[in-house]
């Protein structure tokens, strides 16, 4: 099957008239209000909480979006489990802790807010929307329940246009978290927006506008945009804009098929949407109603053509293309699940300085904001739906609502999120169950024909572990995209059996890893385990059902039809602390390119030596800090993206390595197995495929931590009370060389124009919390996150430590 679109968007605003024809009369269209400050908070079930009368005086106030858990304390009780994991091959249960972080996610709490209505707003339709509450919401207002809604990761939205009243109106939330209801850790609370739409009964409805380009070529795209409305007549003028904010063309037309227009609008020489060109248009749609302007919306998207074919693979814009993905769980590691947009970013600043152009959203539909900056930003996205479908993988999971949200939670995700044109594939579940047997196949087939009747442009993949059953049953060979979760070995069978002609790595790789931990000596090993409880970063080390890197790399490389591959994780996330899931205190997990706190760990070089063509990458590990090893064996290791290399150790050469293809290893990695540490210096100097000198590193050994260090991934923030400064924290020796052992207790303390906002240093056994202002470094490095607040101005980090020099930043908060 060929899938070909040209897609687009996420409906970022809402603008006031931008054009009218003559003759038409500019009326007030929408307002968005998004409920952000003034909510009541408090844990715990209250019978009564949902009237307007209530006494909230004492609940604490919160700011939405909010993640009640993820201030704590660590508790290995809360998440403790008798049970074996079928995902990872168990057959005898164990006990296992920190699975969903050993946070306090679990139980019941409530959220109340006012918010005002005016006399002229009770004529109008207003509609509720909630971008994800976790989990299980009941909705309140003014004292009767207006709905509720199962899945805490789905988009949801009321019309409560008949339960408004002037003046003040009580919302309150009601949420609930079962234990056993989640793999990793869900967050729990109000933690995307919470937004309330006013606009004109006569309007377009929510989510109704749907942008398709069905033809491309260099001097013209053919641009269709349909829009659902919610009364039988009316005139929809659609007018397209570029990125510098020039008209290209418009359409008026009166023409409607039910509720629905459908127009076609012609764009010249078109910018094609791209990872290396996320170049984005817009088209502002405008409906009257007898000359009377009623509504108006302003929809993002980009021109851009997508393509899976048969032994070929991916094209997207007529050009081969591999995904060089990542999968995300989507907790923000010290901000818990509460969504913020500046740490998106810097998620996605690093993963495109690796070379990263896909992201999968595992297993959950993702939030706005991620989407949104993919489009910006230039990320390819599979959007995920479901982790379970109606056979259960956790007591309490989505098994439970299945047959009765399925169809609505794809109806919501696909219509919110259509016009993005990052998303190029949906993806209907990741490793059920429902895998084996012929209910299964049905299943599979049921939901894929949702994702194609809602969206005929984009093809529908899962995530399948069990793929010899997936090769009989035929639940493999009806899916658009054959998705395969590890299994290297079964490629070849696969694509044998299945007939698309291609394979999608829909997961891979799951090695494990702690920044700066090494163990010796140095081999391969499967849930390898250490007293520490951290796994070595010489990237040797994986799972019972996993690989390392350099086995996906071998298919991606050798084999045309497999299209690509998303990496099991792109950072490190709460909960799941395999091989560690059965050793308190560990509590997040391993398999991060990245730790915790954003801080690259080696394997990411190694990604980035294959995926960043366009940079020069030369990675040294480990460190040469190694007090106790000396006279013995530490290999060393370079991540680069040049053939050969030579390695120095205190001006003595190792010799020189060159890339060979004998093992997956030796094919993208350099290694020197048998160098005898001493302290100093190692150095190594790269080769281009000529044999000459083209570019060194080196790293020396360190004195005593003496001075600590800050280093910020920006210097100006917004001053809106959410943007957010990271700062990564190291301490030097006296001669500045970084120590990279160091575990100093540090403190921290804002002045100024900001306020700390948390600390993570990526120990994935830490049970310091994140919100306090007081952390020990971990192999060196820490990261602290500034908040800014309302007002602008300067803002300085101090940050100490006992017997070492403190370290200060300045940064400025503007509007």
């Amino acid at each position: 099957m060929t899938f070909s679109s040209k897609l687009n968007r996420y409906l970022v605003l809402f603008a006031m008239a931008v054009f009218f024809p003559k003759h038409e009369i500019i009326a007030q269209t929408r307002a968005i209000t998004t409920l952000e400050s003034g909510w009541k908070f408090q844990k715990g079930d209250f019978k009564n909480a949902m009237e307007v009368n209530f006494d909230d005086s004492k609940w604490q106030n919160v700011s939405v979006p909010h993640d009640w858990a993820i201030y704590g304390p660590f508790d290995k009780e809360i998440d403790k489990q008798n049970v074996a994991i079928v995902q990872n091959g168990e057959k005898v249960a164990s006990e296992k802790t920190g699975r969903t972080g050993a946070l306090p996610h679990i139980g019941t709490a409530w959220y109340r807010t006012q918010f005002d209505i005016s006399e002229s707003d009770l004529s109008k339709k207003v509609i509720l929307l909630f971008e994800g509450a976790m989990s299980e919401p009941q909705i309140f207002l003014n004292g009767k329940k207006i709905g509720e809604w199962a899945y805490g990761y789905s988009y949801f939205y009321f019309d409560i246009s008949e339960f408004i009243k002037k003046g003040k109106n009580t919302l309150a939330v009601q949420l609930t978290n079962k234990a056993f209801a989640s793999r990793w850790y869900p967050g729990a609370g109000l933690y995307r927006k919470v937004s309330l739409i006013t606009k004109n009964k006569e309007s377009i409805n929510q989510w109704g506008t749907f942008i398709t380009t069905p033809f491309i070529s260099k001097e013209s795209a053919k641009v269709n945009v349909k829009t659902k409305v919610s009364v039988e007549n009316g005139t929809l003028v659609t007018t397209i804009f570029n990125a510098e904010e020039t008209a290209l063309g418009s359409d008026k037309s009166t023409l409607e098929f039910g509720q629905e227009f459908d127009q076609n609008i012609k764009v010249k020489n078109p910018n094609l949407w791209s990872p290396e060109n996320p170049y984005l248009y817009k088209a502002v749609t405008q409906f009257f109603v007898e000359g009377v302007l009623k509504d108006e919306v302003t929809t993002r998207f980009g021109i851009r053509e997508i393509k899976y074919e048969a032994n070929k693979g991916f094209s997207l814009n007529g050009e081969v293309t591999k995904f060089k993905g990542v999968c995300l769980h989507h907790d923000l590691g010290p901000l818990g699940t509460a969504v913020n947009i500046a740490a998106l970013r810097r998620q996605l600043v690093i993963l495109k300085d690796m070379g990263c152009n896909a992201i999968r959203s595992s297993h959950n539909m993702p939030s706005f904001e991620q989407l949104q900056l993919c489009d910006e930003m230039g990320f390819m996205f599979l959007a995920e739906s479901f982790d379970e479908w109606a056979k259960p993988k956790v007591e309490n999971g989505y098994n439970r609502f299945f047959e009765a949200y399925a169809e609505k939670d794809i109806v919501n995700l696909v219509h919110a999120t259509r016009n993005h044109p990052s998303i190029v594939m949906w993806s209907s579940g990741n490793e059920v169950p429902d895998q084996w047997g012929n209910e299964g196949v049905k299943r599979a087939k049921w939901l894929q024909d949702l994702f194609h009747r809602e969206d005929p442009t984009r093809p529908v993949t899962v995530g399948m572990d069990q793929v010899k059953a997936t090769m009989e049953s035929g639940f493999g060979a009806l899916l658009d995209v054959p998705g395969l979760n590890y299994r290297v070995h079964l490629y070849e069978e696969a694509f044998d059996k299945f007939p698309q002609g291609f394979i999608l790595g829909s997961e891979t790789a799951s090695t494990v890893s702690s920044r700066g931990i090494y163990k010796f000596p140095v081999e391969k090993a499967s849930m390898k385990t250490y007293p520490d409880f951290q796994s070595s970063s010489y990237d040797f080390e994986y799972c019972s059902w996993s690989n390392l890197p350099d086995d996906d790399f071998v298919l991606q490389d050798d084999k045309p039809w497999v299209i690509g591959e998303f990496v099991w994780t792109g950072f490190d996330y709460l909960g799941e602390p395999t091989p560690y899931d059965n050793s308190w205190p560990s509590r997040s997990s391993y398999f991060g390119i990245s730790d915790l706190a954003g801080l690259p760990k080696d394997r990411f070089y190694l990604y980035r030596s294959r995926w960043n063509t366009d940079a020069e990458t030369l990675h040294i590990l480990p460190h040469w800090n190694w007090e106790g090893r000396e006279g013995e064996k530490t290999p060393v290791f370079v991540y680069t993206n040049y053939d050969a290399a030579e390695l120095f150790v205190n001006g003595k050469s190792m010799g020189i390595q060159k890339k060979n293809p004998s093992t997956p290893q030796n094919r993208y990695r350099l290694m020197w197995m048998d160098v005898i540490y001493q302290p100093g210096s190692i150095k190594v100097v790269a080769f281009d495929k000529t044999g000459h000198p083209v570019a060194e590193n080196e790293i020396k050994t360190a004195g005593k931590p003496y001075q600590i260090v800050l280093k910020s991934d920006r210097k100006i923030i917004k001053a809106d009370g959410k943007d957010l400064v990271f700062v990564e924290v190291a301490v030097v020796d006296k001669n500045g060389i970084p120590c990279p052992t160091a575990t100093n207790q540090l403190q921290f303390k804002v002045s100024g124009n900001g306020k700390f906002r948390a600390a993570c240093n990526g120990d994935a056994t830490s049970l310091e919390l994140f919100h306090l202002p007081t952390m020990k470094l971990f192999s060196g490095k820490l990261v602290v996150l500034v908040e800014s607040t309302k007002v602008a101005g300067p803002m300085e980090l101090l940050v100490s430590g006992k017997g070492l020099q403190k370290g200060r930043l300045k940064l400025q908060a503007t509007h």
